[in-house]
């Protein structure tokens, strides 16, 4: 049975502003916010019901020493106390309803965000930042609904605790009424000074989430050249930065407890006060001192919500901030249409729109001069890392270039198109949790898998692990080596079988004999295809049909790896090392025939 989502569209979120982003939370559900609103009214308003009842049943029962009325009176207040179970019940059910919903809402429009961005999104944002958003922001930002019941039952309530007031005496409902704006007067700065740290902590939150994650995907690393102590001193400097900001958010949040807590009973003590004065004078019954104490104390509720909803209306909108900006980030813009155009429809927002080349085509890159026939297995060499990833990108279209795929401009051709037929595969690419033959191709027989295993000399990895291809491995397959997680990765490149694979340095972990018959292999598996490998390692170059030099961004010597090392000085430097292999009577143009 296929799983099931909580929302088949979970609907377009409002970026604009953190309480927009709300808002639009609050209008997925309107029903049953609303039916949340009216169960809180009737809850908190059903608190204030009780203490005039116990009234009655003290005045007109136990003071009348009338037992009837007495029994029917304390009936009642039973009745009531069971209707506000009730109440209370469906209240806190109907309001986790509508967090739950709000996280899921929140959490499927991120993930649809983070595939919509896909490969642009770690130039973007860091992981830790994305982390803390998907994990504690999403709950914050649900907690924020709550306003939408109890806060709303709240400030109901308080006003039909001051009518019920005003009919018994107006000076006691004007201290009440006076005490939920001093409860704002005082609790305000602080709410607007917890909104600053907040943000401050929730921003040193995300760098030292990132930091943490960082550390334990080099770990292996770091211990080889003995950086970890260094790494983790750096790390628990951080911790302590952000353990003192923490602080500084519980000082404030302490305060603002104190507060909700002190100054309504403050103002239990004076109007109890005034009750009881206002009693000896027979100015009110006993009863009505004891419904008035009543009416107090129950206030102390609602108030505890409000400014319970006030703080979470902080913590709410720093969260749907990052939320919001998250949600706002776009994908690098690759140019031409990003879904395919039937080639005999135009597209009114891409008129310039082309069809795919029917089959294998060659590719160029004016940047560099680069062309890479089809069918063929080319290996560029470059002396910068960083230009070789351009070319990759701008061979892959992750972003817009004036290449060319048999001819036509790649970015006229449809996105979907694209990377069906061109494969970019980075040797640190993300593996997924799972079991091994669904880190590499969910739904592949296991002959194709042991293929391309073995083309990728992994065979071995698998006949190691305790249930072969049904081993589970943890996210990025940390429980593999360096060089075991990258032949997995290109054995997953290799199953996607596509027209044109671009590898980048896909051995620069594994040992030279693993990555001499991983040449071999390739070579053999991807013969009549279009491959393209990004490298300087002496085994990969010297299996291709190919080889380009890429220096200073220039395409500047092509020609066979053998050829290349015998008669340019540059091309056998980078791939050499450094180590000159003297030749004896070169022709002086040798060089130039290899440009």
């Amino acid at each position: 049975m296929p799983p099931q989502i909580p929302h088949a569209d979970p609907g377009t979120p409002d970026t604009r502003g953190p309480m927009r982003y709300l808002w639009w939370l609050v209008r997925c559900q309107p029903w049953r916010v609303l039916r949340g609103s009216l169960f809180s009214m009737a809850w908190m308003t059903g608190l204030s019901a009780q203490p005039y009842l116990i009234a009655h049943a003290v005045d007109d029962g136990l003071r009348a020493r009338d037992t009837r009325a007495l029994t029917l009176w304390v009936a009642a207040v039973v009745v009531a106390g069971m209707a506000l179970s009730y109440l209370g019940i469906m209240r806190h059910r109907t309001m986790t309803f509508i967090r739950e919903d709000a996280k899921a809402r929140s959490a499927e429009v991120l993930l649809r965000q983070l595939s919509r961005i896909g490969a642009a999104l770690p130039r973007r944002s860091a992981a830790g930042e994305v982390a803390t958003v998907g994990g504690s922001d999403i709950d914050w930002t649900a907690q924020v609904l709550t306003l939408t019941g109890p806060g709303v039952g709240a400030i109901v309530a308080c006003g039909v605790i001051a009518v019920v007031l005003w009919s018994i005496s107006p000076l006691l409902a004007l201290c009440v009424l006076a005490g939920v704006p001093a409860v704002a007067l005082v609790v305000g700065p602080l709410l607007r000074r917890l909104e600053r740290a907040e943000s401050i902590y929730r921003k040193q939150q995300g760098a030292l989430t990132a930091r943490s994650g960082d550390i334990v995907a080099g770990l292996r690393v770091l211990a080889g050249v003995g950086g970890r102590d260094l790494f983790a001193r750096r790390y628990a400097a951080r911790s302590q930065d952000l353990r003192a900001e923490g602080y500084r958010v519980g000082a404030v949040v302490s305060w603002i407890d104190a507060a909700t807590v002190a100054i309504p009973g403050l103002f239990l003590a004076v109007v109890v006060w005034l009750t009881a004065r206002m009693a000896v004078t027979g100015a009110v019954s006993v009863g009505e001192l004891v419904a008035v104490y009543g009416y107090v104390a129950s206030l102390i509720v609602p108030v505890w919500f409000l400014m319970e909803g006030s703080h979470q209306l902080i913590r709410g909108r720093v969260a749907a901030q990052r939320i919001a900006d998250l949600l706002r980030l776009t994908p690098d813009d690759v140019g031409g249409p990003g879904r395919r155009w039937p080639s005999a429809v135009p597209d009114a927002r891409h008129p310039d729109a082309v069809a795919a080349p029917s089959g294998p085509a060659d590719l160029h890159d004016p940047v560099t001069g680069l062309t890479v026939h089809a069918g063929r297995l080319t290996a560029v060499a470059a002396d910068d890392p960083a230009a070789a990833v351009a070319l990759a990108d701008r061979l892959g279209r992750y972003v817009v270039s004036d290449t060319t795929w048999g001819g036509v401009p790649l970015t006229g051709v449809a996105l979907d198109e694209v990377r069906a037929r061109i494969l970019v595969a980075d040797h640190d690419s993300y593996l997924f949790a799972g079991a091994l033959r669904d880190v590499l191709r969910p739904g592949s027989d296991d002959e194709r898998l042991r293929t391309a295993l073995r083309t990728a000399s992994a065979d071995d990895i698998v006949d190691a692990l305790p249930a072969g291809l049904d081993t589970p491995l943890d996210a990025r397959a940390r429980t593999l080596s360096g060089g075991q997680r990258q032949r997995v990765r290109l054995a997953r490149s290799l199953l996607a079988e596509p027209e044109v694979l671009i590898l980048v340095d896909p051995t620069s972990a594994v040992d030279a004999h693993t990555e001499a018959r991983i040449a071999d292999r390739l070579r053999t598996a991807r013969a009549g295809r279009t491959t393209v490998v990004l490298a300087t390692s002496p085994l990969l170059l010297g299996r291709a049909d190919v080889v380009a030099l890429l220096s200073g961004g220039r395409i500047t010597a092509t020609g066979t790896h053998e050829g290349l090392l015998e008669y340019v000085p540059g091309y056998r430097h980078l791939v050499a090392r450094g180590d000159d292999d003297p030749v004896a009577e070169r022709p002086a143009d040798a060089e130039e025939a290899y440009r």
